[in-house]
């Protein structure tokens, strides 16, 4: 109860009226403790526009954004923050001043360094880092820098109508509040959540639990070679829902490994080298082959690098809600990797963690080779 009241003492009557309607929603110690937040963003295309712009109107106390790069035409089609006579500029430089301008509360700090010559010590200054367009490598780099900081990590992305964001938060606690119920709870919900604390209050003659549940995770690298749990396998039909697009972004991350970070080209040798890795991938997550067919391999190639505003709004605000929601440690945080298809509006979460099945503990079965699934028309290849 102390601690709640320095956290009102410390909140001016200015920024409770400004913040009132967020305050009335997850209350002065979650503003508080959003108030104090430093957080890193990198690379500052559509999809962060929208998580800047999202974490900033909320009064976060700090932001740094890393970009070295300079605002291109192709730039304003899709972002915000700039204009056209921003061209040539660097991104991050000159969106700051609109960004200031959203809520100049909040300390806003731009680094034009190329993010790939931070040392792994950079990132341990902040208390949450998000890193979006950026190829698989450098994912699992930062990954690696913010656990050995013991800080959570995002990273997130767009390719045209799809997006992603991944989350390891390592270990986060966050509280729930429900109607205390007659039946034990199960202390282990899933393989990755348990509930390490319960208290109760009384209010409108009910009484309340308070659950402390603890999340665990996995980093980058381990979630992409780790199978989908059994929950989404065990049944055709359960099978069939799960999204092609988990497949394919999991084979354009194998395919930069081999290739610098470079994404598929509609040559022939990039088109067969990417169709492989996604039929072997979609086979080893023990999904039908009938879902991966050719028109949403072609549609996925073609959308890749590209930026659209309405699928980076949704994206980027689910994204800054999340962050919100770890930092006020209310709410289930994602677990842990979002997928967005903007052609059918589906964001299905998939818990992509290193525990196998019994049933394949002890059994690899070679994948058979497969013929190329994209057609190879001429109008394709020479795009």
């Amino acid at each position: 109860m102390e601690s709640q009241d320095k956290s009102i003492q410390s909140i001016t009557a200015d920024e409770i009226a400004l913040y009132d309607r967020q305050i009335r929603l997850w209350g002065v110690k979650a503003q508080e403790k959003l108030r104090s937040a430093n957080i890193l963003l990198i690379t500052f295309k559509a999809l962060a526009n929208e998580v800047a712009k999202n974490l900033v109107l909320a009064g976060i106390g700090t932001l740094t954004i890393v970009d070295h790069e300079t605002v291109k035409e192709e730039d304003l089609g899709s972002q915000f923050f700039v204009a056209e006579e921003n061209i040539g500029q660097n991104r991050a430089q000159a969106a700051a001043p609109s960004i200031h301008a959203m809520n100049p509360r909040v300390q806003l700090r731009i680094d034009t360094d190329d993010i790939h010559t931070k040392q792994p010590n950079y990132f341990s200054q902040f208390d949450i880092i998000i890193a979006t367009e950026l190829d698989f490598a450098m994912y699992t780099t930062i990954n690696a820098a913010c656990r050995l900081a013991n800080r959570p990590f995002y990273a997130a992305g767009l390719h045209g109508f799809y997006g992603f964001v991944f989350a390891d938060l390592i270990s986060h606690d966050f509280v729930i509040e429900r109607s205390k119920s007659n039946v034990p709870s199960a202390m282990q919900e899933t393989q990755t959540r348990s509930i390490v604390g319960i208290t109760t209050k009384k209010k409108d003659n009910k009484v309340i639990e308070m659950v402390t549940k603890r999340e665990t995770y996995s980093p980058l690298i381990l979630a992409n070679t780790s199978p989908l749990p059994d929950e989404f396998t065990r049944l055709p039909r359960k099978k069939r829902q799960v999204t092609p697009l988990l497949t394919c972004l999991r084979a354009l991350w194998e395919f930069q490994k081999t290739s610098g970070g470079n994404m598929p080209t509609f040559s022939r040798q990039d088109l067969e080298s990417f169709t492989k890795l996604a039929r072997d991938g979609h086979q080893e997550l023990k999904l039908d082959i009938s879902t991966l067919d050719s028109e949403f391999l072609r549609t996925f190639l073609q959308n890749l690098g590209s930026e659209l505003s309405p699928v980076a709004a949704v994206v980027g605000g689910k994204l800054a809600q999340d962050v919100i929601n770890v930092l006020s440690a209310r709410e289930q945080p994602i677990q842990n990797l979002l997928l967005f298809d903007g052609e059918k509006s589906l964001a299905p979460i998939y818990p992509l963690h290193p525990f196998f099945p019994p049933e394949v503990e002890n059994l690899m079965p070679a994948i058979p080779p497969v013929a190329n699934v994209v057609p190879l028309d001429a109008d394709l290849t020479t795009q």
